[in-house]
């Protein structure tokens, strides 16, 4: 009974985590016009298999991270939590990739710094995005979980 749950379990998770080096995501045009603001980060389990969970401050200016895919799915920005920023997507049958990551210089405390950077290399380097409804997970390469909410996008 328990190595058949233990197969099961391990199967049920190998559909949803693709194998190394694969990159999977939905299409952009699921994603467009769409507005998703970070609520929570998983970071990998530790040695005794305890996911741990990275605190994320609300941002500066009350700026929380989030990103936002354009009305056409061809670019992403958002914030950081300190600074701005802005990518186009190039997108093939695997996945989407950011391309020409550019972004502002704000003076951030180093610790705001880091998280900064580590968003954006996980948002560059994921290994899977699943959407489900108004949640979207990024999962890393390194097993960090990222979980979105969605939001309304104001009109300015």
């Amino acid at each position: 009974m328990f190595s058949c749950l233990g197969l099961g379990l391990i199967t049920g998770c190998a559909s949803v985590i693709p194998p190394c080096g694969a990159k999977t995501s939905p299409p952009s045009s699921e994603l467009k016009n769409t507005k998703w603001e970070l609520t929570r980060w998983n970071l990998p389990p530790n040695s005794n298999g305890e996911v741990r969970v990275r605190q994320i401050p609300l941002g500066d200016a009350s700026n929380p991270i989030q990103i936002i895919v354009d009305a056409d799915g061809q670019r992403l920005s958002g914030s950081t939590g300190c600074n701005r920023f802005t990518a186009t997507l190039d997108e093939d049958a695997r996945g989407f990739t950011l391309k020409h990551i550019t972004r502002t210089k704000m003076a951030c405390t180093p610790q705001r710094m880091e998280l900064e950077n580590d968003f954006l290399y996980q948002l560059n380097d994921y290994r899977s995005i699943v959407r489900n409804g108004d949640q979207l997970l990024m999962i890393g390469v390194d097993r960090e979980v990222l979980s979105f909410t969605q939001k309304s996008i104001s009109k300015q």
